[in-house]
């Protein structure tokens, strides 16, 4: 009857005199106190919270508008609240609905409403009244400085203190308005090959106030619309509380011997002051800037600038005018 072998293994082979492995020692060492572990702190995740014990993990994602990442539980954005002067004639709201409508394919999620300053709903007050406790930035589509934003808007602000709000600067004076006004020539007929001519000039055409800030925007307004066109003369002009008259700027341009006068529509949407200003027009006559690209991101523009230029804090309405 044949003995099983017993198989060899590496400690008794001839000449092998390291001791057996400890059964706590996977080296074959003898076992040793544990040493304090020292190692490098791992890269931490992005999606670890680190406010408070509790605190569930948010997953970051592309902000679609810049292309930062921000997490998915991002805090409640403060409304865009676009305020409008308001107009009897229908067009107007329809153009300003229009308009929110691009602003709002240009920034998914972010709520906006619309108020008017007067003559159609929803009036300022109203809106603001209807919003839930939070914050709030208005944007004037207004053009320059005046009563409306240095006053009405404040006004109607204060009549909501539920709100934290901020007040943004009006749409001009700014280059994308520029971009608008000239895309409006345009499509109303205006050559590039005018800007050489000795025979063409631009009337600006704008509703007026009777405050100097405001006259100052649409002059400055009309400095940058000029350059944009090549150096033809702009002036500027008013359809109420200011001079020159629409009327007026053409006859002063038509003594020069510039017979050539296009009107620029200064008038966010249609109205009682864009009509009659485009009547007055001896040759072209642009249409209002309306939903505009160029315009709906000068919505945004202020929108942002409102936000970045001081922190929103909690407390009765903080009004910031930019």
């Amino acid at each position: 009857m044949s003995r099983r072998k017993t198989p060899v293994t590496a400690t008794q082979r001839p000449g092998n005199t390291r001791p057996p492995p400890s059964v706590h020692d996977g080296a074959g060492r003898p076992p040793r106190a544990p040493a304090p572990r020292q190692h490098r702190p791992a890269a931490q995740p992005l999606t670890r919270a680190t406010a408070r014990p509790g605190t569930r993990p948010t997953h970051p994602r592309l902000n679609g508008t810049n292309g930062t990442r921000r997490p998915m539980s991002t805090p409640h954005l403060p409304t865009l609240v676009a305020v409008a002067h308001g107009s009897r004639d229908p067009r107007a709201l329809t153009t300003v609905k229009a308009l929110l409508d691009r602003v709002r394919e240009l920034r998914p999620g972010l709520p906006v409403r619309l108020g008017h300053i007067e003559l159609n709903a929803p009036l300022l007050t109203d809106t603001l009244a209807g919003l839930p406790e939070g914050d709030a930035v208005l944007v004037p589509l207004l053009l320059s400085r005046g009563h409306h934003v240095k006053h009405d808007l404040p006004g109607a602000a204060a009549t909501a203190p539920h709100l934290r709000v901020r007040v943004a600067a009006p749409l001009g004076p700014h280059p994308l308005l520029v971009e608008a006004l000239h895309a409006r020539l345009i499509e109303a007929g205006w050559r590039t090959a005018y800007g050489t001519s000795r025979s063409t000039g631009v009337v600006l055409a704008a509703a007026g106030s009777r405050d100097p800030d405001s006259a100052a925007d649409t002059r400055r307004t009309a400095r940058l619309l000029s350059e944009r066109l090549g150096g033809v003369p702009v002036v500027p002009a008013y359809a109420s509380a200011a001079a020159p008259t629409v009327q007026g700027a053409i006859r002063a341009l038509t003594a020069q011997g510039r017979h050539r006068i296009a009107v620029a529509s200064y008038f966010t949407a249609p109205g009682l002051f864009a009509t009659r200003s485009a009547a007055a027009a001896p040759r072209l006559a642009a249409a209002p800037l309306g939903p505009h690209p160029a315009l709906a991101r000068l919505v945004l523009h202020r929108y942002d600038q409102a936000l970045a230029t001081a922190p929103l804090t909690t407390g009765p309405s903080q009004l910031v005018t930019v």
